[in-house]
């Protein structure tokens, strides 16, 4: 999409496609193992639960959980 080599500046280029200027220079960072077990974990939770948001708290409460926000 975004050719550093043309002569039309990244930032007009980012103009004409549309998106922004920072998309452009991001560069995605690996997410670590221990994370992404974190996150299965709760997605587990998330659609195994009839009521599925509103009990998640619950869960992770029950289930010793001691993280930012979950008491």
């Amino acid at each position: 999409m975004i050719d550093r080599e043309h002569e039309l500046a990244i930032t007009k280029q980012a103009q004409v496609l549309r998106i922004s200027r920072g998309s452009v220079y991001y560069l995605p960072r690996p997410v670590s193992a221990s994370d992404l077990a974190v996150m299965r974990h709760l997605d587990r939770l998330h659609w195994s639960s009839v009521r599925r948001f509103a009990m998640l708290r619950g869960l992770l409460a029950a289930e010793g959980a001691r993280s930012a926000g979950v008491t």
